[in-house]
């Protein structure tokens, strides 16, 4: 071989071998880590190439900076707090705590609110009334008529000195024709763009996005769970609503986690230099125990996916899950299907038809495994179902912004919230037969009987479901 190849192949050996080397040492995920590791050594130069953009979680290192960087570190969200050990069985209401080491909160109020319809009007009147913050999380504003109305409902709060920071994703920030970080700006709005791609130094985090969806206004109400902020969510006259989600208003000291969180993410985008002041403590306002459950790829352990297992394993009766995206892992699908086989009536509740085609191929390989243990499994009619509901026997309810799939448990930025009440519980299930009345109920036989080539998209697609 002449010297020009032998120089091209170590050129595609030695970051190869680096390549290698980080993901055995870092990736949790045996597929993931042999996916990366396959792509770092058969694809030359562009596999190390796409594992330096996509596969290094760049996010615990930036963290870790954080804490050298700042001595008080009350905004940061991945630290466990250290607990006494308790003996004997744990109750469903010690699981969120024994996996995140973070306490519930008393006093709350938590209200569903179906729809745009409902959802917005309540957001911007309180936009309108805040007097001191309002803090703003999204994964996507679209600048349509809905959009307008927040960023208008933004400007005015701004021009009244209310201290108003919006925090936006800087992928989600691309499903808009219009760049809306520049948009707000243009506008007097303080905004903080979170990972955005950029070309040098070379940062496309297609997979450490911020997908919370939070408002905060002054210590009074809280606005959080799975809704983006656009016309889809909305109906009209003349136009039928196209996204179907279900939002939530939180008041009570739940604000101050809640706050916490945001705080956290805020310091992150803008590397600390823009700090936020601290909050006093918020005020209870109901009976209702909550507690916060932020989860992302900063953390040591998958705080969402350890508690949705555990919660799963505690069922005794029922277990209702509603979500668009349905690509659990296999530690999941053991949990549904052991509930299922202790007697415990077990709903999932999909859209019929996904946004996302390949999402809804992909799914089908695991339903087809989960029915064959008399779960029900429900097809939800059109509009796009968005929500993401779990409820688990007659008093517990977890909400927040997380799919159930890869791309939710382990490489985004989300929030979970854990609500203790059963007024809350038995409205949602009154929600989940409402929907499912409306439905079609899937059978494992209608999935067994897919034509080969069906099947064959369908398992090719769950293939890559790690990857989604």
């Amino acid at each position: 071989m002449t010297t020009q190849t032998w120089v091209l192949i170590l050129f595609h050996i030695g970051p190869a071998s680096l390549g290698v080397y980080h993901a055995l040492l870092y990736k949790r995920d045996p597929r993931a880590a042999m996916g990366w590791i396959m792509a770092c050594i058969f694809i030359p130069y562009g596999g190390p190439l796409a594992y330096y953009l996509f596969g290094i979680n760049r996010v615990r290192a930036r963290g870790q900076g954080f804490k050298e960087r700042f001595l008080h570190v009350d905004f940061e969200i991945g630290n466990r707090l250290a607990k006494p050990s308790q003996k004997g069985e744990l109750g469903i209401r010690d699981i969120g705590w024994r996996i995140s080491g973070r306490s519930m909160t008393s006093g709350n109020t938590v209200t569903p609110l179906y729809n745009g319809d409902q959802a917005y009007p309540e957001m911007l009147a309180s936009i309108e009334g805040a007097r001191t913050r309002v803090f703003l999380a999204t994964y996507i504003l679209l600048l349509d008529n809905t959009g307008e109305q927040f960023v208008a409902a933004l400007k005015a709060a701004t021009e009244r000195g209310v201290d108003v920071r919006v925090l936006i994703d800087g992928f989600g920030e691309l499903y808009a024709f219009r760049r809306v970080g520049r948009y707000l700006k243009k506008r007097g709005i303080r905004v903080a763009r979170f990972l955005p791609p950029r070309l040098f130094p070379p940062g496309v985090h297609v997979n450490l996005r911020n997908h919370r969806k939070l408002l905060i206004i002054d210590d009074e109400v809280a606005y959080a769970g799975g809704m983006n902020i656009g016309d889809n969510h909305t109906a009209t006259a003349d136009r039928p609503r196209k996204v179907s989600d279900v939002h939530f208003a939180l008041r009570g000291p739940v604000l101050t986690e809640l706050a916490a969180v945001f705080r956290s993410d805020w310091h992150f985008a803008t590397n600390g230099v823009d700090k936020v002041t601290k909050e006093s403590p918020a005020a209870p306002k109901g009976d209702t125990q909550c507690r916060v459950l932020p989860d992302g790829p900063d953390d040591e352990l998958d705080v969402l996916s350890g508690t949705l297992q555990a919660a799963i394993s505690s069922a005794r009766e029922t277990i209702d899950v509603m979500t668009p995206y349905f690509l659990p892992n296999r530690d999941l699908v053991g949990a549904l299907e052991s509930a299922a086989l202790r007697g415990v009536l077990v709903r999932l509740v999909l859209p019929s038809k996904n946004n996302l085609p390949f999402m809804h191929w992909a799914h089908r390989n695991v339903l087809a495994d989960l029915l064959r243990w008399n779960i029900e499994g429900w097809y939800q009619p059109p509009p796009f179902c968005h929500a993401k509901l779990l409820c688990i026997d007659n008093e517990y309810s977890l909400i927040g912004s997380a799919n159930l799939d890869a791309r939710s448990m382990r490489l985004n930025f989300e929030l979970g919230i854990e609500v203790f009440s059963e007024p809350l519980n038995k409205e949602l299930k009154t929600y989940f037969d409402k929907v499912i009345a409306t439905s079609r109920r899937v059978s494992h036989a209608e999935l067994q009987q897919r034509s080969v080539a069906t099947r064959v998209r369908d398992a090719a697609a769950a293939l890559m479901s790690p990857y989604m």
